[in-house]
């Protein structure tokens, strides 16, 4: 995450504390209360059977704030509408206006002041039943100014039934505001256009001799292809107008010019004055495809569509979190952790039953107190604005270096360079008590940390749900995930017989030790490739010169504490100073690793694999083409073994061209707010996601863990016209 986006969220987060607990109930202040005006209205006076009907969502904002646009710019969240409609009835995706460019700071934001009217396209069935007809809508949006505010309304509209063999007529009282709505959206350009390469500098064109054109501005679709805040030099010749780009700092040198999809609005000079106009350029549609939105085939948070009562929702999302919690201790990330602290439990079989129990509570303490934290935390940041979600921790270099160096430090220690604890003997034995409970804390408190890039079975769509429901549903959720993952210590613990089982403490133990460190050398070695995803050259030298200086350091703590009696003081002071110096040169090592982010990699096409743009996705559904959809990350254990298993299987790749299916790969490796927009639109907060979309309308959700039977049969299921010849017809 660039630096001032990274300041912005934080003062996000910040104004959002000061607000209140609940962002939901914050517009209820008075300094609040009219940030935001939201109504629901149709077009149509009344609704017929079969015939189409246009709604639209008002939202009038306070003078001075602005909500935002389907692509936000460098900050913010566009508004969300969630229906509630009848039977047979469906929405489409939202019409969005031509956007207007806001500065915040050093930021451009994408947005409307003022006034802004969201209009869906709503389809009618055939039959309907007598009237009223009741339209329902949840909107969600973020108004900001110096300070952003989250806040949501629940919408209402009532419409009677048209008489049989008659058409709804325009309803007078809305009829103006759909005029200008309709002024506002933009229409498919006349002209060709194309976006040239440029370097860091890609160049819009529009083949339009003669255009006279003024404030010109380009609003991508993507939100990582260019820098927002960069200016935009336009010129005019006689071939045509030209308008100069700044491609994303975030996008690799070599990487191929961003698409020319988006947004462009422009003044005309015309013989009876200006114009204002808005032109929807490239492939895609200027709104999403319903389908890109549309409720998951899954086990998700639609509770309402089910049938099930919020409380019923939590229980089934708490069971599946304690599962899906359960699964976790079984996954490479984890169970190293989990194999030492077992060790230690063989250790302290030989005290009370009482103090091994300790253990246990500790160790359940430890998870419990860093599954809440690292909820409240992601609670507070996404009301703040911020589109992340589970695992978010591990987008930052910062964090995948530090658990690289904690888990060296523990194998080394195991290998018997150092010696954690080693003078808490010195201390008495109720010190080394206390640090011994101190110890299985924190052992809970990495074990949470490490698991973080695991998405275990039915976890997905269990904090999917908690993430949509508000502040306490989500801690209630991962609590459940946290007692999941302790629960199998804490029974170890808690049955002290069962100890007795295992082999009495000895030599073998110390040789136990040794071989355990080997599974967190390979931790370490999987959290520096997953750095090298992350950070440029620079960025990664540094982190591998981080992981000696933790070795340097580890070194001269020992060798100050085996010093003998003659010169131990001066060994000791020398060893504190060079640890002390390790942890200056770590600290600066960390900076520059920090500066250094490396942009996405530009991905090849010779495996018929592109990489993911809702822009892209929205042309292909356009087009009536199948997608694949796989969202995945480095740092996503699950989504490595499902890729290299089950994905790249030369039967599964020969499934893909046989049935024409385009494969899109979105990498959430660094944050990515397009990725984190599908994610939730599909229930889930982290990756994996696999989505196949029919080329239909329809989409699938498959599971999280693949196998080449799963992918095979949800491909052969796809319609039978879908492939090669339908796709050209």
């Amino acid at each position: 995450m660039p630096a001032r986006r990274l300041a912005l969220l934080l003062a996000l987060l910040a104004s959002c504390l000061a607000l209140g607990p609940a962002g939901a109930q914050v517009a209820g202040r008075s300094k609040y209360a009219d940030l935001v005006r939201a109504e629901l209205v149709a077009q149509e006076g009344a609704v017929a059977p079969g015939a189409p009907l246009t709604a639209g969502v008002r939202l009038t904002m306070k003078p001075g704030w602005h909500v935002y646009w389907r692509n936000p710019g460098d900050s913010g969240l566009p508004p969300e509408i969630a229906w509630t409609l009848p039977a047979g009835f469906a929405a489409g995706a939202v019409e969005w206006p031509a956007p207007e460019r806001i500065p915040v700071g050093d930021l451009m934001n994408f947005g409307y002041e003022g006034e802004v009217l969201l209009t869906v396209p709503l389809t009618v069935p055939e039959a309907v039943g007598p009237g009223p007809v009741s339209l329902r809508a949840k909107v969600s949006y973020l108004v900001c100014e110096r300070e952003c505010v989250p806040g949501e309304a629940s919408l209402s509209l009532a419409l009677p039934v048209a008489p049989a063999g008659t058409s709804p007529r325009p309803d007078p009282r809305t009829a103006p505001l759909f005029a200008q709505g309709r002024e506002r959206l933009p229409v498919p350009a006349p002209w060709p256009v194309r976006m040239s390469e440029g370097g860091a500098n890609p160049v819009l064109t529009l083949d339009a001799p003669g255009l006279r054109a003024r404030d010109v501005a380009f609003f991508p679709y993507s939100e990582t292809a260019l820098e927002h805040a960069a200016p935009q030099t336009a010129t005019s010749d006689a071939a045509g107008l030209h308008l100069r780009l700044q491609r994303s700092s975030q996008a690799a040198p070599d990487a191929p010019a961003p698409r020319a999809d988006g947004v462009l609005t422009l003044t005309e000079e015309t013989a009876s004055g200006p114009v204002r106009r808005a032109y929807a350029l490239g492939e895609a549609a200027p709104a999403p495809a319903p389908a890109a939105a549309a409720a998951p085939a899954s086990p998700a948070p639609a509770a309402p569509a089910i049938g099930m009562g919020e409380a019923e929702g939590l229980w089934q999302a708490a069971l599946l979190a304690f599962l899906g919690g359960l699964l976790l201790n079984l996954m490479p990330c984890v169970f190293p952790v989990l194999s030492i602290k077992v060790l230690s439990l063989v250790r302290h079989s030989g005290e009370s039953p009482g103090r091994v129990r300790l253990h246990g509570l500790a160790y359940a303490a430890g998870v419990l107190a860093t599954f809440l934290g690292l909820a409240s935390v992601l609670i507070a940041l996404r009301a703040g604005g911020a589109q992340i979600g589970w695992g978010f921790q591990l987008q930052s270099p910062l964090v995948v270096a530090g658990l690289a160096y904690g888990l060296l430090a523990m194998g080394l220690s195991l290998s018997g360079v150092w010696h954690l604890g080693g003078r808490a003997a010195a201390l008495g034995d109720g010190l080394t008590r206390r640090a011994g409970l101190e110890g299985s804390f924190f052992t809970g408190v990495l074990a949470t940390v490490v698991a973080t890039p695991c998405t275990a079975p039915f976890m997905g769509a269990a904090v999917g749900y908690g993430l949509t429901q508000g502040a306490g549903v989500a801690l209630a959720v991962f609590a459940a995930l946290g007692l999941g993952l302790a629960l199998p210590f804490a029974l170890l613990a808690a049955w002290p017989a069962l100890l007795r089982r295992l082999p009495r403490p000895g030599a073998w133990m110390e040789t136990l030790k040794g071989l355990l460190a080997f599974p967190l050398y390979l931790t370490v070695a999987w959290l520096v490739w997953v750095l090298s995803q992350q950070v440029g050259p620079t960025g990664l030298m540094a982190g591998l010169t981080g992981l000696v200086l933790v070795g340097f350091g580890a070194w001269a703590i020992e060798r100050g504490r085996a010093a003998g009696d003659v010169g131990r003081r001066g060994a000791q002071v020398a060893a504190r100073v060079a640890a002390i110096l390790a942890l200056l040169g770590l600290a600066g090592l960390m900076a520059v690793l920090d500066r250094d982010r490396a942009g996405p990699v530009a991905m090849a096409s010779a495996d018929g694999i592109e990489p993911f743009s809702q822009a892209r996705l929205d042309g292909l559904l356009a087009a009536h083409r199948p997608v694949f959809v796989n969202m995945t990350a480095a740092w996503c254990i699950t989504c490595q073994v499902n890729d290299r298993a089950t994905l790249r299987a030369d039967a599964v790749q020969a499934a893909f061209k046989a049935r024409d299916v385009a494969q899109l790969k979105g990498d959430w490796t660094n944050q990515n707010p397009e990725i984190t927009r599908v994610l939730e639109a599909n229930g889930r907060s982290g990756v994996p996601l696999y989505l196949l979309y029919d080329g239909r309308g329809g989409v699938a959700v498959l599971p999280q863990i693949l196998t080449e039977s799963i992918v095979r049969d949800a491909l052969a299921a796809l319609p039978a016209t879908a492939g090669p010849r339908a796709a050209l017809r």
